[in-house]
């Protein structure tokens, strides 16, 4: 097993990792910005109020790209255990 081929599959993992946790991490940082905004206009200092909201918003993104990311991550770990042997051999 080369290094080319180490970082290859660590490069690929990273990637995974980041298309996982991306679109979640997106929609609570939207979900916090837009409760702020609100927070700020209306002028309430409670940092609780925005924990439900972006508890609901990551619960609707992984309904809604819940099958997508399944298949990204089991395409990697197919494709990892396929290319076993050429990484052992």
């Amino acid at each position: 097993m080369t290094e080319d081929v180490v970082l290859q599959v660590g490069r690929d993992a990273l990637y995974l990792m980041v298309s996982l946790g991306g679109p979640l991490l997106l929609s609570a940082l939207f979900v916090g910005l837009l409760i702020g905004i609100l927070q700020a206009a209306i002028q309430v200092q409670e940092q609780t109020l925005s924990f439900i909201p972006k508890l609901a918003s990551l619960v609707v993104a992984l309904m809604i790209l819940g099958p997508y990311l399944l298949q990204l991550w089991i395409g990697f770990t197919q494709s990892l255990f396929l290319q076993i042997p050429d990484l052992i051999g």
